[in-house]
């Protein structure tokens, strides 16, 4: 009896054994599977490379001391603060020294950020009416000066906004607000228009309307007037 005992208690350890040892086996063997599952679930995304943002379409007057009541015009792709802001400062900074303010007329930016991060710094925002253009953009540099650029509307077609560009930055005669150049070139489309020939029943009617009044001045020294982004 002391045999059959010890052989049959060495037996059921040894049997108890094997089975804690299979068990643990099949446990490694379901953690791996897991494992090569996931790793093919969840294959690493291919690298794309950040686009970059578009440059700033602007011209600006370079020859010295500031003429008239504009130093440049900008034309934005949209009313965006945010997003528009950082590529105009990428220009202007090697240009004008680090633009550390802007100002601006809230009439047509529906949200004026107090702080706009740009190429490693930070522009404050501010606004002021009616002391600023509605379509003028006043920039700051710290200890360097102030520049202001007229504003061209984002919408406008590419022809206008070329016109407005040179006007700004090429324009000798007497000193424009940016208002008043938005306004001429809305004039020079409407008088461009009413070139074109005219249906039957058009034609008496434009024979009632007054001389058109001034369009947009030309340029007079394209060499002085640095193009950026057109």
């Amino acid at each position: 009896m002391d045999s059959t005992e010890g052989i049959s208690h060495t037996g059921f350890h040894a049997g108890s054994f094997s089975a804690r040892d299979e068990t643990r086996v099949a446990a490694k063997a379901a953690r791996r599977r897991v494992r090569i599952m996931s790793a093919t679930l969840h294959q690493a995304l291919p690298h794309h490379e950040p686009v970059a943002a578009p440059a700033a379409r602007l011209a600006l007057k370079t020859d010295g001391p500031s003429r008239g009541l504009l130093d440049g015009a900008w034309w934005p792709r949209s009313r965006d603060l945010l997003s528009e802001l950082p590529a105009l400062t990428d220009v202007l900074d090697p240009l004008w020294g680090r633009i550390t303010r802007i100002a601006v007329n809230p009439t047509y930016w529906p949200v004026i950020p107090h702080e706009i991060p740009v190429g490693g710094h930070v522009v404050k925002a501010g606004w002021f009416t009616p002391e600023i253009d509605p379509h003028k953009l006043l920039l700051l540099s710290y200890g360097t000066g102030r520049w202001d650029l007229l504003v061209i509307p984002p919408e406008t077609e590419t022809k206008s906004a070329a016109r407005l560009m040179a006007a700004a930055s090429d324009y000798d005669g007497p000193p424009l607000t940016a208002s008043a150049l938005i306004a001429a070139d809305e004039t020079r489309h409407a008088v461009s228009a009413a070139d074109r020939p005219l249906e039957p029943d058009e034609a008496g009617k434009h024979e009632e309307d007054g001389p058109a009044s001034a369009a947009v001045p030309a340029g007079t020294d394209r060499a002085s007037r640095l193009v950026i982004g057109m």
